[in-house]
């Protein structure tokens, strides 16, 4: 079984966004997208996401990427 991976901070490093200034402009808490950037969340609502793609400018394909070879983690459950 292959896993999601969360690119969200190949994205911000590539459109020079910090952590702080996504959280304000997309209105979500600097922990929960701190966890988001680190992969430690098992869910995301579709709002949130098109509001990371409205301010950075990309495809939710940008930000999550399956790999199909990939041992989903026990913790993450």
């Amino acid at each position: 079984m292959g896993k999601i991976i969360l690119r969200l901070d190949r994205v911000m490093a590539d459109r020079k966004i910090s952590l702080n200034e996504l959280s304000e402009k997309v209105g979500v808490s600097n922990v929960n997208l701190s966890k988001m950037k680190t992969g430690k969340i098992s869910a995301i609502r579709f709002s949130t996401l098109e509001a990371i793609c409205e301010v950075l400018n990309c495809q939710p394909g940008d930000i999550l990427e399956y790999d199909p070879t990939a041992t989903p983690d026990p913790s993450d459950d």
